[in-house]
């Protein structure tokens, strides 16, 4: 399993697992969007490097995730696919694929509006990784 949510009053969560910190990065993303739209089958895709900072574990995934959300509400990007290329407890950078949203193709499932540092938790539990998110909808 690569993710499960969390109960939360008034927003949700999801508590997302990978074995280890670049599979838990790309599955937090792939939760998010799994959670947001339902892309169907894939249509005409691109790539683009996504790279961002954070001071810490914690901070980078929510500025992560922060940055592709901003792809999906500000540029209707859908994320496909993802593969991290380089990862730090400071950096991430990652190929993604991309699909532009197509109304009569895709539906969304829910509005998630920000991704929040409330109850944030990131890092390595026993022989893998894990990480609880918070986000506004």
């Amino acid at each position: 399993m690569k993710y499960k949510l969390i109960d939360h009053t008034a927003d949700f969560g999801i508590h997302v697992f990978g074995g280890d910190a670049p599979e838990l990065f790309e599955h937090a993303a792939l939760a998010m969007f799994e959670l947001t739209v339902d892309a169907g089958s894939p249509g005409d895709c691109h790539q683009s490097l996504v790279s961002v900072e954070g001071k810490d574990w914690p901070d980078l995934m929510v500025n992560w995730l922060r940055e592709l959300l901003y792809l999906w509400a500000g540029t209707e990007k859908i994320l496909r696919s993802i593969a991290v290329e380089e990862l730090t407890a400071n950096r991430i950078s990652a190929r993604v694929e991309l699909e532009s949203f197509q109304a009569e193709q895709h539906s969304i499932l829910s509005e998630i509006k920000a991704v929040t540092y409330h109850q944030i938790q990131v890092g390595p539990i026993g022989d893998h990784w894990e990480s609880k998110i918070i986000f506004d909808v």
